[in-house]
């Protein structure tokens, strides 16, 4: 193609000096033809084909070559054919004798003339947009993934980012509540992408079934849900573009912050932020904009959903509680009955019944042994054998005093005296550790070393009486052997000085 320079250089020779167009192919060494076409245009025109290419080792495949991108299309984007795979197969499979190049050529116009095209789109206010996205951060000192929830209103660009361990089912309730907390009210309809946690099963004609879950969370707010297509990202655009804003604006760098809580915080600052943003093409701020989305909201907002994902399970021999591939426990007198789990984003509780029989802290590893202690000492007080050995026992760190109280009581009670220690223990099933641990100090620095003295104690700390123990039922404290004092002897003394 002929550069505009050349195409200038031509068109002042012929028009502006004057010089015949054969003179001027002769002085640029261009064919006088080309010459002719140079004066009809300023700048080069490009070139323009006027007929369909002439493949004639390539037009008897075009038809596999087709086939095989329309398939892709229904198919993983890490599984579709490349142009030299197209190629290899029209080799082996097809006889094609051409070259790699003109495959490739065809590839790529086909799919430039078959590239999806959008039409634009007006949000009207109260509708909300949401998905979940990924990043990386050090939560606690420990390198993780970060799965964060976002929900975006696409009328005014207000969003709600929210970070959780896992995308799981009550994470994805719990984003719900946190976010209509946020905007102090419920969206009228939200879109979503096809979900295993919001979709069981898609039917035919457009329709979904609903999970349980889902659909409580539904009934509870009172939304509209809509999803788009499978595989169809942009039909959700706002909130996937909110996801990459998300980890570009609030997760780089690579976020450090000492628990989920603290994340949280920031990312809140974040979307509180961005209110005060003015965006391409809009006369007010996001804020501004937002309070259009809010008259449109469903208020007054309710009370919050119970965002858990709910369990049946039982308790097994070990006083243990299977949920999510980790075993919690349960205080021994519940073994072998039925139980129901209500797992939160950072907690497990464990019901019996209608009582709540355990409280832990989620775990997010696998096969992971979640144990309470004082679970389990009703039973080692009947087993006191299995004190030194018991696993539960072996990660608890308690004050020293509780080591120097056993040593104390197994060296004067024996055997006894390991039974009267974890009596002790169990004290904290009712009252708190502080409250145990200074009643053990105490008790040691009377040396009333016992049960009984050490719950007496407790109880006085907190009555904040004065306590009144009977020290003579302590026989191993030190006893001394004290003189007998005559008048005579004391009136020697006193001579003795006055002298």
């Amino acid at each position: 193609m002929k550069t505009v320079e050349l195409y200038a250089r031509v068109r002042h020779a012929v028009l502006i000096e004057g010089i015949s167009e054969r003179a001027a192919a002769d002085r640029f060494g261009i064919n006088a033809r080309t010459i002719s076409k140079m004066l009809k245009f300023s700048v080069p025109p490009g070139y323009v084909r006027t007929k369909p290419p002439f493949r004639p080792r390539l037009d008897g495949f075009t038809g596999v070559i087709d086939a095989i991108l329309t398939a892709d299309k229904d198919r993983s984007k890490k599984q579709r054919h490349t142009s030299k795979r197209i190629f290899e197969r029209l080799r082996d499979e097809h006889g094609f004798t051409g070259k790699i190049t003109i495959v490739k050529d065809y590839v790529a116009g086909w799919r430039q003339r078959t590239q999806e095209m959008f039409v634009p789109l007006v949000h009207p206010p109260g509708h909300a947009q949401a998905d979940f996205g990924e990043a990386i951060g050090v939560i606690g000192g420990v390198e993780r993934k970060i799965h964060f929830f976002a929900m975006d209103l696409p009328h005014s660009d207000a969003i709600f980012v929210v970070g959780y361990p896992a995308e799981t089912t009550e994470a994805f309730c719990d984003g719900h509540v946190r976010a209509f907390g946020f905007f102090d009210g419920v969206p009228q309809s939200i879109l979503y992408d096809n979900t295993k946690i919001a979709v069981a099963r898609i039917l035919g004609n457009g329709k979904r079934q609903r999970t349980r879950v889902f659909s409580e969370l539904q009934s509870h707010y009172l939304f509209t849900d809509r999803f788009g297509r499978p595989g169809k990202g942009n039909d959700k655009g706002k909130v996937e573009g909110l996801v990459g804003y998300a980890r570009r604006n609030f997760l780089v760098p690579i976020p450090v912050f000492a628990d989920f809580e603290a994340l949280n915080a920031h990312l809140l600052e974040g979307c509180r932020k961005r209110l005060a943003d003015r965006l391409r093409g809009h006369d007010g701020t996001i804020g501004e904009r937002l309070e259009q989305d809010l008259a449109a909201f469903q208020k007054p907002l309710p009370a919050p959903y119970d965002a858990c994902d709910k369990k049946p399970g039982s308790v097994n021999s070990l006083s243990l509680v299977r949920y999510r591939l980790n075993d919690y426990s349960v205080p021994t007198a519940y073994g072998h009955q039925k139980v129901l789990v209500r797992g939160y984003v950072h907690e497990v509780i464990i019901a019996c019944g209608a009582e709540v029989i355990a409280r832990h802290s989620r775990s997010y590893e696998r096969e992971d042994f979640v144990f309470n202690p004082l679970h389990y000492l009703a039973l080692i007080e009947q087993k006191t054998n299995a004190l030194d050995q018991a696993a539960p026992l072996a990660d608890w760190k308690l004050p020293e005093e509780f080591a120097t109280l056993r040593r104390l009581l197994e060296a004067r009670m024996g055997k006894s005296g390991k039974r009267e220690f974890v009596q002790v223990l169990r004290l904290m099933e009712v009252f708190k550790i502080d409250d145990v641990a200074a009643a053990v100090r105490d008790a040691i620095a009377r040396g009333a070393v016992g049960f009984d003295a050490v719950k007496h104690l407790v109880l006085c700390r907190i009555e904040r009486r004065p306590p009144r123990l009977d020290m003579t039922i302590y026989p191993y404290l030190p006893k001394a052997t004290v003189a007998t004092t005559s008048a005579r002897s004391y009136m020697d003394l006193l001579a003795r000085v006055a002298a």
